[in-house]
């Protein structure tokens, strides 16, 4: 009973279906308890919910949707399984209800998701589109008027999302990366990578399929899955990484960045990259994949002004202000190690960085080398900070806190002009935190009201 439970229910019960709303959580427990009560009072009669755990009366439904928080592998769904009752997620049925003639470009990847789909968003906007920005970031797909046709339908999908898909077919689908994540949920790394490949999985000739170039698992999955084999990919990439020009021919039909221009379709749209308001060499993969993606609707030579207007996202290496000469970064955003590699690439000064948090089954070990030579003092939080500890104290000077706030006190006393405080955690928020925007908005809060 969460954000997209709440906007299947709406959308289910607007079109006279019959609903039951069911979440493990006791009714004390919702802070948004008001919106679930007036919803049930609206549809008195077709809608039943029931709190505090799953009943058989699930057993009686015609179709499951699953919120993308819960696993699939729960004896409950399982058993449902067993029953031959069809589980869904939220973006499969939202897409039953869109209209046939609207386009949908749908964006996944385990780093820069949020960025990518905004951006999309935005230039399809500012060209004068009637378009929706929605699912994992926002308002949840299924909360919007899609029954009625609209230009684009811009969709940031989760690998969770993209689990349980039997018919959802995306216009133009992208995956900008993929790298450990989740891996407390899934088996294998293979098969959290496989789950964003679905994206692909009802494609035809038709229909527009975008990679990264460099991304060396979804090359690997390519080269491996006949499925994904045959079908024909565009790419992008930085061409100056590439060791020798033997892709430049591939590249050519796609996107690539070379001495800080931007080539589409192996024309420049981007002089000096220096001058776009997003930064980071991550961050001129995002506005490779956007271009790429919105280049069969938009005539590109008319995009550059549209590009510099875009603002960057909140919580994703975000500059909170400069005190004393030392910057204040709030990239909360980052939930894994390479959100984490990225954020420090994009850095020549030295850094004081805040790690730590719920612990998701990754590697930290692998930033190691990142932070060489460029991480001053380590301030570890949350509940994977004694791990970390273990990992960097060697290396690095490390500090554990039991606080979020104390730790940031620390930074006022250690970070010193011409230097750089950086909040990218490398972990989910979920310890100490509700989401990892309430953390990055607590970040801000400390840092300015120390300012004041």
């Amino acid at each position: 009973m969460a954000r997209s439970g709440l906007a299947v229910a709406q959308k289910a019960l607007q079109n006279g279906m019959n609903v039951l709303l069911s979440d493990n959580k006791i009714r004390e427990n919702f802070q948004n308890i008001e919106q679930i009560e007036n919803l049930a009072k609206n549809y008195e009669s077709s809608l039943k919910i029931e709190f505090g755990g799953h009943t058989e009366k699930l057993f009686n439904m015609d179709c499951l949707v699953v919120s993308p928080g819960i696993p699939l592998n729960i004896p409950f769904l399982l058993k449902a399984k067993e029953k031959n009752i069809p589980l869904i997620s939220e973006i499969e049925f939202a897409f039953q209800f869109t209209h046939p003639d609207t386009k949908i470009i749908a964006i996944t990847g385990s780093n820069g998701k949020s960025t990518t789909a905004s951006l999309i968003h935005h230039l399809l906007k500012s060209q004068g589109f009637d378009t929706i920005l929605a699912g994992n970031i926002g308002e949840a797909y299924s909360c919007f008027d899609i029954e009625n046709k609209k230009d684009f339908i811009v969709l940031e999908v989760s690998s969770f999302q993209l689990e349980l898909i039997n018919d959802f077919k995306p216009d133009v689908a992208l995956i900008l990366n993929i790298t450990p994540d989740h891996l407390d949920r899934y088996k294998s790394f293979d098969d959290y990578a496989l789950a964003k490949f679905n994206i692909f999985k009802n494609q035809d000739f038709q229909n527009i399929k975008i990679l990264n170039f460099t991304d060396i698992t979804s090359k690997n999955i390519i080269k491996k899955i006949e499925q994904y084999s045959d079908m024909e990919f565009v790419f992008f990439a930085n061409l100056d990484s590439l060791e020798g020009n033997d892709e430049y021919p591939t590249l050519m039909k796609g996107g690539y960045l070379q001495e800080k221009k931007i080539y589409i379709n192996n024309i420049e749209i981007v002089s000096d990259t220096d001058i776009l308001p997003l930064k980071g060499p991550h961050n001129m993969q995002n506005i490779l994949a956007a271009l790429l993606a919105v280049s069969p609707y938009i005539d590109l030579s008319t995009i550059y002004k549209n590009l510099c207007d875009f603002k960057p996202l909140e919580h994703r290496l975000e500059s909170v202000v400069t005190l004393k000469g030392v910057e204040y970064i709030n990239d909360s955003k980052a939930t894994n190690t390479e959100s984490v590699k990225k954020a420090l690439l994009s850095f020549d000064k030295p850094i004081h960085l805040i790690l730590g948090g719920y612990d998701k089954g990754e590697d930290f070990y692998v930033l190691t080398d990142y932070m060489m030579g460029k991480v001053k003092n380590l301030y570890l939080i949350g509940n994977t900070a004694i791990k970390m500890k273990e990992i960097f104290q060697e290396k690095f000077d490390c500090e554990v806190f039991l606080s979020f706030e104390k730790a940031i006190f620390r930074t006022f006393e250690k970070a010193h002009e011409g230097e750089v405080v950086l909040l990218s955690p490398a972990c989910a928020s979920y310890d100490w935190f509700l989401n990892f925007e309430e953390r990055g908005k607590i970040f801000k809060e400390l840092i300015n009201g120390y300012n004041k």
